[in-house]
C-alpha cells in the first residue's frame, strides 16, 4: 500500500505536519478578574466614604411606651431626633386593609440628614397589630418631609400609630 495523499479538504492526517492547533485564548478570564476587580473597588470605595462621611455618631432617639399617637400633640421641648418626627395622619385602607402612618419629618440639626422612621400600629388594647418603615434622605437643615410609613399586614380594627424608634445620622 502506498501512500496517497487526502482528497482536497481534507487536509493533513493527523500527525503528519501543518500547522499548530491555535491557542487557547484567555479572554474570558480577562474579563471575569476585571469584572471582580471593578466590584472590588467599589465595596472599597463604598466603604471609604461610608468611614470619611460618617463623623457623626447616629442619634438613635427610643421612644418606648411614651410615644406619642396622632390624637396627642408632640411638645416643643422634645430634643434629638425624635423631636424631628411627628405624626399627622394615622389609619386603614378601606381597599387594601393595611395601615399608614403619614409623618412629617423636619431636620432640626445643623447639618444635612438622613432619617429612617420605625412605626407601630396597635390597637385599643395596646396589642401590637403591625409596624413599618419610613425614611427621608439628605434633609437639609430646617427643611421638612412628608413620608409615608405604610404598614402590609391587612387590620379590621380602630388603630393607633406610634414612632418607636428615629435614627438620623449625617447624609
Amino acid at each position: 500500500m502506498s501512500q496517497q495523499a487526502p482528497p482536497p479538504g481534507w487536509g493533513q492526517p493527523p500527525g503528519q505536519g501543518g500547522p499548530p492547533p491555535p491557542r487557547k485564548r484567555s479572554t474570558g478570564k480577562v474579563i471575569g478578574f476585571s469584572c471582580l476587580g471593578l466590584i472590588l473597588l467599589v465595596v472599597v470605595l463604598v466603604i471609604a466614604l461610608t468611614a470619611a462621611g460618617g463623623d457623626d455618631e447616629p442619634d438613635r432617639t427610643p421612644t418606648g411606651p411614651a410615644t406619642r399617637s396622632a390624637e396627642r400633640e408632640r411638645p416643643e421641648d422634645e430634643s434629638g431626633a425624635r423631636g424631628d418626627v411627628r405624626i399627622t395622619a394615622c389609619a386603614v385602607d378601606s381597599a387594601t386593609r393595611w395601615p399608614s402612618a403619614e409623618l412629617l419629618i423636619t431636620n432640626r440639626s445643623s447639618k444635612a440628614s438622613n432619617y429612617i422612621v420605625n412605626v407601630e400600629f396597635v390597637d385599643a388594647s395596646n396589642k401590637r397589630l403591625g409596624e413599618a418603615l419610613a425614611s427621608s434622605n439628605g434633609l437639609a437643615p430646617g427643611q421638612k418631609s412628608e413620608v409615608t410609613a405604610q404598614g402590609l399586614t391587612q387590620v379590621t380594627t380602630k388603630i393607633t400609630c406610634r414612632v418607636t424608634d428615629v435614627t438620623r445620622y449625617a447624609s
